[in-house]
């Protein structure tokens, strides 16, 4: 008797989630987001990003001279799901962050990286991180991280910061 409740439990479970699914779908299909025109931010270094996405405070640099690497810390915890920041450089989902400022883009030849990261080249800088972290997709189109970003510039800064310690021996900060 008990197996049969846990059964109808779980139907009863499966069927409303299904429901919500689908008049998910339905209102995304009934309903269309107006569309704004957004003004674009550039760096010398990353693609445009739209504005109203992204908070620009001021440089990246300033941030940083600011920034705190223990916040940061708790700011990583959204990375550590995917990526490993620890010296062993073990492979998960993402590839591991150990020593990535200034490390070159897909440069890490036991990871598969997607066509858009491997064909973008160049190295990390801290603005490319700034802008690649804010908006994921919007720095770089095609890539297969599903991450949204982190919208605000001093958690930004902060997260930046705690990447930049992990390293043997940490790149200097920008001018």
């Amino acid at each position: 008797m008990f197996g049969l409740d846990l059964k109808m439990l779980a139907g009863a479970i499966l069927a409303a989630s299904l429901t919500v699914m689908v008049i998910g779908f339905i209102g995304d299909m009934l309903v269309q987001p107006k569309k704004q025109k957004a003004t674009t931010i550039t760096t010398a270094t990353s693609p445009p990003i739209a504005a109203k996405e992204v908070e620009i405070v001021m440089s990246v640099a300033s941030l940083l001279a600011t920034a705190d690497a223990a916040a940061g810390k708790k700011t990583s915890k959204k990375c550590k799901s995917c990526h490993d920041l620890t010296v062993k450089k073990k492979r998960g989902i993402g590839p591991p962050l150990w020593d990535i400022v200034q490390a070159g883009k897909a440069g890490n030849s036991k990871f598969k990286y997607s066509s858009a990261m491997s064909g973008i080249g160049g190295k990390w800088s801290y603005e490319d991180l700034d802008a690649f972290l804010a908006s994921p997709k919007a720095f770089m189109k095609g890539t297969k991280m599903a991450f949204p970003g982190v919208k605000k510039a001093k958690d930004r800064a902060n997260l930046i910061a705690f990447l930049r310690s992990l390293s043997d021996a940490p790149k200097p900060l920008p001018q």
